[in-house]
């Protein structure tokens, strides 16, 4: 279980959240959208860790996140996987020996066949395998995503964070990393959140919706109802992107890429 209840966070005199409540549907994929500025990062952050509240609670599989010690966090991390914005790659190291990395902090009981296979199993996921052994300098921005995704999922985690997966991708890239996303959805079964500002993108794969707007978690809800009847906020930042049905029109269809991966 996930859940945030009335947290609140400000840096100095900047108010990020205000007041967020909400419970993240397990098994499921749950995109945060907002502008920048909003706290979309910073609830991230608060999921893991790596920050704390200043009022209200996060709570992560039983664990209060705000008053767990290092024990505690070290046990609910080990629980996530992260691709992060830009990757975050070591580009001294290759790509199997980036993804293998977590499992050689973390998983000390394999051998290291046993690591090779996993890695090698985790980047025929993303369509890489034969990638294994070529300096990271050398990958394309969306190779450099799947790599990252791979890294994410190779420990087995139960819930995968991911920070903007299309940012700096160009659209037919960015398209072929959201069908990723949902075929991985459909494989792993696994929770998926996503932070992200790229409409199009949340439309393809998510199955809930929160906007974050001056802090405020303004909506939340299944993807296909918020877009039916966003709140007055949610339809600016929407219609500033894709095309809204009229209210009252039951007819919504999602873009291809969720079509395509059905």
């Amino acid at each position: 279980m996930i859940e945030l209840k009335d947290v609140t966070k400000s840096f100095g005199e900047l108010h990020v959240l205000r007041g967020v409540s909400l419970k993240v549907p397990m098994r499921q994929t749950t995109a945060i959208i907002g502008p920048s500025g909003a706290g979309k990062s910073v609830l991230l952050k608060l999921l893991v860790g790596l920050i704390r509240a200043d009022s209200g609670e996060v709570l992560c599989f039983g664990a209060d996140m705000g008053r767990a010690d290092d024990d505690e966090l070290y046990a609910v991390r080990r629980r996530f996987g992260m691709l992060f914005q830009d990757g975050a790659l070591f580009d001294n190291l290759s790509v199997a020996e980036n993804v293998e990395f977590p499992l050689i902090h973390h998983r000390r009981d394999l051998k290291p066949s046993q690591r090779r296979d996993r890695v090698m199993a985790a980047l025929e996921q993303v369509g890489l395998p034969e990638l294994a052994d070529r300096p990271t300098g050398r990958l394309s921005g969306g190779q450099r995503k799947r790599v990252g995704i791979a890294r994410a999922i190779i420990t087995e985690p139960e819930v995968v964070l991911f920070d903007e997966p299309n940012s700096g991708l160009d659209p037919v890239t960015s398209d072929a990393i959201d069908g990723l996303i949902l075929s991985m959805k459909k494989s792993l079964g696994v929770t998926f959140i996503i932070i992200t500002h790229d409409i199009v993108g949340t439309l393809n794969v998510a199955d809930h919706i929160g906007m974050l707007y001056e802090g405020r978690l303004v909506q939340f809800g299944p993807t296909e109802e918020l877009v039916q009847a966003p709140n007055p906020i949610l339809r600016r930042f929407l219609q500033r992107n894709v095309s809204l049905p009229d209210p009252g029109h039951s007819g919504f269809e999602l873009p291809s890429v969720r079509q395509r991966a059905m």
